[in-house]
């Protein structure tokens, strides 16, 4: 059986014809499915010359359906025409299609596989509708911006709708189910078995380290964090900040400049360091050098997987009571909730996990026992034992296919 993946997260292929995702987190994703077909085919924007270090596929059974490279609509649309016959031919060759969602290319691909009879299943990872405020855009920008993410919305729906269909955290499960069509929820991750580490508790060292993993735009939160920093140190914490992630277009160049001005402003430029985007497999194990994590996301979230990155490296987390969040993290026994990522409730959460220590172990703890239960594997099970029984379609065992 054919697995069709759609998605809009750039790809390449090295010299010895190894495929690379550029973050890695789709990348993973992959390899936790393709043990449960013959093949898996991507249809995937590709690039002609790689982008980074990127983190390699490792399944043998993943192959590419090249889309033309796009940053997102703005892109995309021109080139519908010489898309669609591409997603024409795609679909009839595929047995089962997988949406992730919202993705530009994913309602036509969607579309086809009604016309040729497909099965399919969807997964819903963001909320398009809830990032609106946050957006950066004005004037005619923000009302066309409006206007596509009604029309992406619409599209969402109508596929799950329609569909066996999966959302990253309760909250999204909730907004997609219908009456006599439930939305599954569940929580999309990065880590596998071998992930899980068993490291000492490190926050009583000086100084303490945090850590951010997040993309760099405005939908993030991450403005406040030079405020966060200060505070700490008012409070005597000597405290350093490393931010770890790609800058996202226009609004994430201007997001970086604000961050950093704003961190000189308040005399911690010192203290907070901007890294750029570090490939997956380069990543987790840098989670290890860390005392804390810390996420003052905004709404529009399922549940960010950085947060399961964190645990399974033993790091205590504060992050922000919105979206899917709160359907993974319990506050105080897994991690700590702010219900507004203000500076003073962010660094008062933090304040909490360095100077109390019976509270900070018994977070790693938890957190541990979340991540452990929440594995690539584990996931990719639970998923596929829903999919072939709600479809009716026969999967491989997951031991057939072997991994590089």
């Amino acid at each position: 059986m054919t697995l069709g993946i759609v998605y809009h997260m750039p790809f390449w292929r090295g010299p010895d014809g190894t495929l690379f995702e550029l973050e890695g987190s789709f990348a993973r994703y992959v390899d936790s499915l393709a043990p449960y077909f013959d093949e898996v085919s991507l249809c995937v924007p590709v690039l002609r010359q790689p982008s980074g270090e990127g983190t390699a596929i490792r399944s043998r059974n993943v192959t590419l359906a090249p889309l033309p490279v796009f940053d997102g609509p703005v892109q995309f649309y021109p080139r519908l025409a010489s898309v669609l016959p591409r997603l024409l031919r795609w679909g009839r060759r595929i047995d089962l299609l997988h949406c992730r969602v919202p993705s530009p290319a994913a309602v036509f691909a969607f579309a086809i596989a009604r016309l040729f009879d497909r099965p399919a299943f969807v997964l819903v990872v963001g909320d398009l509708r809830a990032l609106l405020p946050s957006m950066p855009y004005r004037g005619i920008k923000r009302g066309l911006w409006r206007a596509y993410t009604e029309f992406e919305e619409r599209n969402v729906q109508w596929m799950a709708d329609h569909a066996l269909t999966f959302a990253n955290g309760r909250a999204l499960a909730a907004k997609h189910s219908r009456a006599g069509r439930p939305v599954i929820e569940t929580t999309t991750t990065t880590i596998g078995d071998r992930d899980i580490a068993n490291r000492p508790d490190s926050c009583a060292g000086r100084p303490v380290r945090a850590l951010t993993v997040s993309r760099i735009d405005p939908r993030k939160g991450l403005r406040v964090l030079p405020h966060v920093v200060r505070l700490l140190v008012d409070a005597g914490i000597d405290v350093t900040l490393d931010i770890v992630g790609p800058t996202v277009g226009r609004p994430g160049q201007d997001e970086r400049t604000a961050i950093l001005d704003e961190a000189s402003g308040r005399g911690v430029g010192d203290r907070i360091a901007l890294s750029g985007a570090v490939p997956l497999d380069r990543l987790l194990p840098m989670y290890g050098r860390y005392d804390l994590f810390v996420l003052p996301t905004l709404p529009g979230e399922g549940i960010p997987r950085v947060l399961l990155e964190a645990m399974s490296a033993g790091l205590p987390i504060v992050t922000t009571r919105v979206a899917g969040i709160p359907g993974l993290v319990t506050h105080e026994a897994n991690g700590l909730l702010v219900e507004q990522p203000t500076a003073e409730a962010v660094a008062g959460e933090m304040l909490r996990i360095v100077r109390d220590t019976s509270l900070r172990r018994g977070l790693i703890a938890q957190g541990y026992a979340t991540a452990r239960a929440f594995t690539l594997e584990a996931q990719a099970a639970r998923m596929m034992e829903k999919v072939s029984s709600g479809l009716h379609v026969a999967l491989r065992h997951p031991a057939i296919v072997p991994v590089a």
